[in-house]
């Protein structure tokens, strides 16, 4: 089933926004309306001119919103698996490491202080909570996107979310991320998504900017920069999609 394409699209940026997010140029929003899904998503990175032939810091910068057209609750993501563009790359050497351990059941304060030296990034993110048989709730939270450190060529990245009444709890996404040689891609990242209210959570809303200098870099040999992401719901779904955006190299 293809339906939920956009949808996939949309959080796996969020939960992978550190790597992939270099593929979201600064455009103006996209609205995509899918069988009973309709996806606003807008990013960017700067800055958009970039060299050639070596990599350059960039800073990154994404939103998006999802809503169904009969206001019925979306599935809840589980797993995302985004590759990206050969011409971008993740550095963390000389960041401070955060272990997951220090940000389970903490709230954004405590998180922030156990892991001082490890933010590279901060958002926010709205989640849609429906029980059986009850309304829909909203419950927003603060975005921390933390160094999980680089060991066995893989670097480990923590995004964390800590939501209140009438949920309450930190949620936190692990991402693994490799080299990998596979044509136009050569970074593959894998999200682990929890279970937001056991199950019954899913991303409404998101905003995302990663700015600490020297962790995202890029170059733009061809003019353009390019990601695809599969992403499994709790529903069973998976979904496949593509997006390039452009760039200009100096």
């Amino acid at each position: 089933m293809r339906k939920y394409l956009m949808l996939t699209m949309a959080i796996a940026a969020l939960v992978a926004v550190s790597v992939a997010g270099i593929a979201t140029g600064a455009n103006k929003p996209v609205v995509v309306e899918a069988g009973n899904l309709k996806f606003t998503f807008n990013g960017g990175f700067s800055p958009s001119k970039l060299p050639k032939n070596k990599l350059a810091p960039i800073s990154l910068n994404a939103s998006g919103k999802i809503e169904t057209k009969d206001g019925t609750h979306p599935p809840a993501l589980t797993e995302a698996i985004v590759e990206t563009d050969k011409n971008g790359a993740i550095n963390v050497k000389g960041i401070k490491v955060c272990k997951s351990g220090q940000l389970q059941s903490r709230d954004t304060k405590a998180a922030e202080k156990a892991c001082k030296g490890s933010l590279i990034g901060t958002g926010q993110t709205t989640v849609e909570v429906q029980f059986p048989e009850q309304k829909p709730i909203d419950v927003n939270s603060k975005l921390l996107v933390m160094n999980g450190g680089f060991s066995g060529g893989t670097t480990t990245l923590y995004i964390h979310a800590y939501f209140s009444a009438p949920v309450t709890g930190a949620i936190v996404t692990t991402l693994k991320i490799k080299k990998v040689k596979n044509g136009r891609y050569g970074l593959k990242t894998v999200a682990t998504i929890p279970k937001i209210a056991g199950g019954s959570g899913s991303v409404k809303t998101f905003n995302l900017t990663i700015n600490k200098k020297g962790v995202l870099l890029a170059k733009c040999p061809d003019g353009k920069l390019q990601a695809k992401a599969t992403a499994v719901f709790s529903d069973g779904t998976k979904a496949t999609g593509g997006i390039i955006r452009t760039c200009t190299g100096t």
